[in-house]
């Protein structure tokens, strides 16, 4: 297990392919967010982790994110909706996977187009297997 601490940047991870996809977890509750952050990590990418909305947000500004990954009730009352829409205003391109334990889906008209929401609890093969499938895409449409 690595320590939650080092979840946050690890620079000194060894990244085999030098175009590791970069990924935002955005994810208040701690022990979910290591988890996700681990699986993504296991699987070769490069994975940045926030709390809430304004932290996430100081993280978009300076670095390059190839999907955003975002609980939608974040700490300190902020929100993954909204958090979306500002990375896209940023990056309009960028994919976006919401997640929440509390909802079963997302109203319509609140999602910024072509996003994906994965229900909590959602299996970390289920994480995985989506954000292979977004980058591939992504990928064939920047290629």
């Amino acid at each position: 297990m690595v320590p939650f601490a080092a979840a946050f940047v690890c620079p000194s991870m060894p990244v085999l392919d030098s175009a590791a996809a970069t990924i935002l977890v955005v994810e208040d509750e701690p022990t979910v967010c290591e988890l996700a952050a681990e699986v993504l990590i296991d699987e070769g990418y490069r994975v940045i982790t926030a709390a809430d909305a304004w932290e996430a947000e100081a993280i978009l500004a300076r670095e390059s994110i190839d999907l955003l990954f975002t609980d939608i009730d974040l700490a300190r009352n902020t929100n993954g909706l909204s958090l979306a829409r500002r990375a896209r205003s940023l990056c309009p391109d960028l994919p976006v996977v919401y997640t929440s334990g509390g909802r079963a889906c997302l109203p319509a008209g609140e999602a910024v187009t072509d996003s994906v929401f994965l229900p909590k609890p959602y299996r970390p093969s289920q994480l995985v297997g989506l954000t292979h499938d977004i980058l591939r895409v992504a990928h064939l449409h920047h290629a």
